[in-house]
């Protein structure tokens, strides 16, 4: 088995299942029992991101679930499929054929942009969402300019050229991977042994490829019909409870641009910032947990009859 397999089936208190939806394969690693609560990561990482999260969840009385996104990990890697409208089918698709009705979505950066999609486009899979540095796509298109967000999003720019952004990934064993979630960090000290670990994953060709095509389709969806539709369809209102969580230090998508967020959510908003750079729940995971479970305890307290 090679390293990359072997951190991306890392052993654990969880469970290791591939799970087919939306016509591909998808890993997952499963803990606990109770109601559902799906995690998303974002990029540059894969489900070890959510280690931490698995087994406080669990211990809490959820049912924990982390998901390989499609391109990473050990999920299938497509040569398509990397909008967000296919992603989110593809998360409610792996709900469904887990045997859950329905869930709470937490998602890291695109993992959040996924959960934004799916409580518009499959409200009837989602219980209540967490985008965690992440904030509503029609808030971050309102402040990319005021705030000067783009600035910190140039580095996808660079992922438009052919071949150099994979090679970039790829070169020297992954370097420019721990790089990225250092420079992402407002405190990178977390990376210390765990940089190796997300470098290996990175190494199982062709993530370098398909972890940037979500980037990529960001770009290039602006002037096409399809990226029109997906702006549409967040035009809808999010009708279930939401916790927006943030890291007020995030280097890469700052805090300000989550102001107007609240204006597209109907049932319930809150936010929490937390001294944090763009990865809370590795930064701080102790009160990034705290927060994320009191806050699922009170949903579950409000339906329990």
């Amino acid at each position: 088995m090679s390293l990359a397999e072997r951190v991306i089936h890392a052993p654990g208190p969880w469970k290791h299942r591939d799970v087919s939806a939306n016509g591909s394969r998808f890993h997952v690693v499963e803990i606990g029992q109770g109601p559902t609560v799906v995690l998303l990561h974002g990029f540059p990482t894969f489900w070890w991101t959510w280690r931490q999260q698995l087994t406080a969840l669990a211990d809490a009385g959820f049912r924990a679930v982390a998901i390989d996104l499609r391109g990473y990990g050990g999920s299938d890697h497509t040569p398509h499929g990397y909008d967000p409208i296919t992603l989110a089918a593809d998360i409610a698709g792996v709900i469904r054929s887990m045997g859950a009705e329905s869930a709470v979505i937490v998602g890291l950066g695109w993992g959040g942009l996924i959960a934004w999609t799916m409580s518009v486009q499959h409200p009837e899979v989602v219980e209540a969402i967490v985008p965690v540095s992440m904030p509503h796509p029609k808030a971050l298109h309102a402040n990319a300019r005021k705030h000067g967000q783009w600035r910190r999003w140039m580095y996808a720019v660079g992922f438009q050229l052919p071949f150099f952004p994979e090679r970039s990934l790829s070169r020297r064993d992954g370097t420019r991977v721990e790089h990225l979630l250092r420079s992402w960090s407002a405190d990178d000290s977390w990376v210390d042994g765990q940089g190796e670990i997300y470098r290996a994953a990175f190494s199982r060709w062709p993530t370098p490829h398909t972890s940037i095509e979500s980037h990529r389709w960001a770009l290039r969806s602006i002037p096409r019909a399809d990226g029109r539709r997906f702006f549409t369809l967040m035009d809808q209102p999010t009708t279930c409870p939401v916790l927006h969580i943030q890291g007020s230090s995030d280097p890469m998508c700052l805090a300000s641009s989550l102001e107007g967020s609240q204006q597209h959510c109907t049932d319930g908003y809150q936010r929490h910032d937390l001294p944090t750079g763009h990865f809370p729940h590795e930064e701080s995971p102790a009160e990034f947990n705290r927060v994320l479970i009191d806050w699922l305890n009170t949903l579950r307290q409000a339906e329990t009859p």
